[in-house]
């Protein structure tokens, strides 16, 4: 057996779990799951992969939940995951190396998270701090909850060698219904705690997913005004988030306001792509081009494709609009298959 114990709550999960243990099963972890209320399958189905299967009665705290599951483990390495992720590749030789001398710190998993843009799917990778050695972190936080140090201190980082595949597909419906119950949380959070930039951050993510842009963009803006630390995962999300939404409010000089994160974020493509779709949107079409070029080079990205195939056709639809055709052509040839370039290039050689 692995010396690490997988722990998961789920709640009504039997369109998931089931593809979610599958995966696990030839890793030889020791599985936890812990049942908060379901009224479906899951139970059963969990049952099929482990006899660790327990129930926890819910009590609006998902830190809570986490937290139980965690002392159910027998094992001091836990790593927490939910049901609609599905692991895609694991190095467990190397995952266990980095155990040692790595006990106060917290792993980091990739997370592959799908998307539409223009009507084309995309997936977008984050790196979410899973991993950690129950004698020194535990949960905090009703919802969204992190993993923090339980001597207060803020706890270290590492990447490990796992990557996950997060179905996350939810009904409008279903979608709308935890957005709702997560914004009530988080509003009891950030009245019991007071301001704080990840709060204020869940807070902008939940409204976008209720596709409030101007209330997201309004708690993206109180977060960024923290000061919190550019170097976090969250406040570069923040930061790029806020600038999107900002666009698509049409609200393209307070979105320039993002260019004084240059210096810290500009080594993230999906940054120096996001300061090329503003600059493509007030017209400003050479630093835009300059940007998206910038943005080719650079290997670190959540985005697929800010720094290749979507780069690039912004950089020939800008040819295009200013007549330069055969650049044109040459910038859609550059993004392979696709489906946009492929369409407009066809378009062009009529």
């Amino acid at each position: 057996m692995s010396p690490i114990s997988v722990c998961m709550i789920a709640k009504n999960e039997d369109n998931h779990i089931e593809e979610c243990l599958k995966r696990l099963r030839p890793c030889k972890f020791e599985i936890i799951v812990v049942d908060t209320g379901s009224v479906d399958r899951t139970v059963e189905i969990a049952q099929k992969y482990t006899n660790k299967v327990f129930h926890f009665a819910w009590c609006d705290d998902f830190s809570s939940a986490r937290n139980f599951s965690v002392q159910q483990a027998s094992n001091d390495w836990v790593l927490t995951i939910d049901c609609d992720e599905y692991l895609e590749n694991a190095n467990l030789a190397e995952l266990e190396e980095l155990l040692e001398g790595n006990n106060p710190s917290v792993g980091m998993i990739t997370r592959n998270n799908p998307y539409s843009v223009q009507g084309v799917r995309s997936v977008m990778s984050e790196r979410i701090g899973r991993l950690f050695n129950r004698n020194y972190c535990h949960y905090e936080g009703s919802v969204h909850e992190q993993v923090r140090r339980l001597d207060g201190k803020e706890p270290a980082s590492f990447e490990i060698p796992l990557t996950f595949y997060h179905e996350g597909y939810v009904s409008e419906s279903d979608k709308r219904m935890r957005a709702t119950r997560n914004l009530e949380m988080l509003l009891h959070d950030l009245e019991l705690k007071g301001p704080s930039p990840y709060i204020y951050f869940q807070l902008g993510q939940n409204y976008c997913s209720l596709n409030d842009i101007e209330k997201a963009a309004h708690y993206y803006k109180m977060g960024l005004d923290l000061n919190a630390d550019p170097h976090s995962a969250f406040v570069q999300s923040m930061t790029e988030t806020y600038g999107y939404c900002l666009i698509e409010l049409a609200k393209y000089d307070l979105a320039m306001t993002i260019q004084n994160q240059y210096e810290s974020l500009s080594h993230r493509a999906d940054f120096v792509y996001l300061m090329g779709v503003l600059y493509m949107k007030k017209g400003l079409y050479d630093k835009a081009i300059a940007e998206f070029q910038k943005a080719t080079g650079l290997s670190t990205y959540s985005r697929k494709g800010v720094n290749s195939y979507r780069a690039n056709y912004n950089i020939a639809s800008i040819y295009e609009t200013t007549g330069k055709m055969e650049d044109a052509k040459a910038y859609y040839k550059k993004c392979g298959d696709y489906e946009p370039a492929v369409r407009r290039l066809r378009e062009l050689n009529h």
